[in-house]
């Protein structure tokens, strides 16, 4: 990469890449003030371009990504998927606990469209660096998508045999990401191991069980500078 003066990030992702935490006080999603990103911006020579979307499937977000790469013309692109491409539609599947369901997006899709887009952003001339996911609350989770309705619960279990598959699954679309990168020699930062080095990494994350807190954007923040500091550098002030 050449040196400059300033420098220009995509940032593409979802809801945890867009700031969003539950507030439990207000009973609702909202954006956090003092999120990764935003710590970030105040640390490193450059803009960051946030594309992040709350909701966003890997496929959904990168065709997002090409609009916002022809405006921007990033020299980094930050790329942050995973979370809601492992998910399930669990309303579905608790009416219907005895079929087959599938993931928003199946793994071995997730794991090509990830890889396609690494090799097309290095055609680009554009940096990629991949984001591990964080860990999951399992128990928290399956409360959460529960909805404290028995019926719910129930079906849920009865489709998935355990709880605790909840988290494997997750771990399964994580190592498809550091695959990706590992393939296509590319860097990744690990959020998930930064969570995991944490005496109890529940602690930072919201009370849905997926979504980090204001103190776990703050341990993204760390491990993403400390990244920096050890590969780039010159990119920050």
């Amino acid at each position: 990469m050449d040196l400059k003066e300033t420098y220009k990030f995509l940032l593409c992702g979802d809801s945890i890449s867009r700031g969003v935490i539950f507030d439990e006080s207000k009973g609702k999603y909202i954006i956090l003030k003092d999120n990764y990103a935003s710590i970030l911006e105040t640390k490193i020579k450059g803009i960051i371009f946030n594309a992040a979307r709350f909701g966003n499937t890997l496929t959904k977000g990168i065709s997002k990504a090409a609009n916002e790469i022809i405006k921007s013309h990033p020299d980094i692109i930050v790329i942050e998927f995973g979370g809601n491409d492992c998910d399930f539609n669990w309303n579905e599947v608790a009416k219907n606990p005895s079929i087959n369901h599938l993931p928003n997006t199946d793994f071995d899709t997730f794991e090509k469209t990830l890889t396609d887009f690494i090799i097309s952003t290095k055609r680009s001339n554009i940096t990629p660096i991949l984001l591990s996911l964080p860990p999951i609350d399992a128990d928290r989770y399956f409360k959460w998508i529960s909805e404290n309705d028995e019926s719910k619960k129930n079906n849920i279990l009865k489709w998935l045999g355990s709880v605790n598959k909840i988290y494997w699954w997750q771990e399964r679309y994580n190592s498809a990401i550091i695959d990706a990168a590992i393939n296509t020699n590319t860097r990744w930062i690990d959020i998930r191991g930064a969570f995991l080095k944490q005496p109890d990494y529940r602690n930072l994350l919201c009370i849905d069980g997926i979504h980090p807190n204001k103190e776990g954007h703050r341990v993204i923040a760390d491990k993403m500078l400390e990244f920096t500091k050890a590969n780039y550098a010159y990119l920050l002030k």
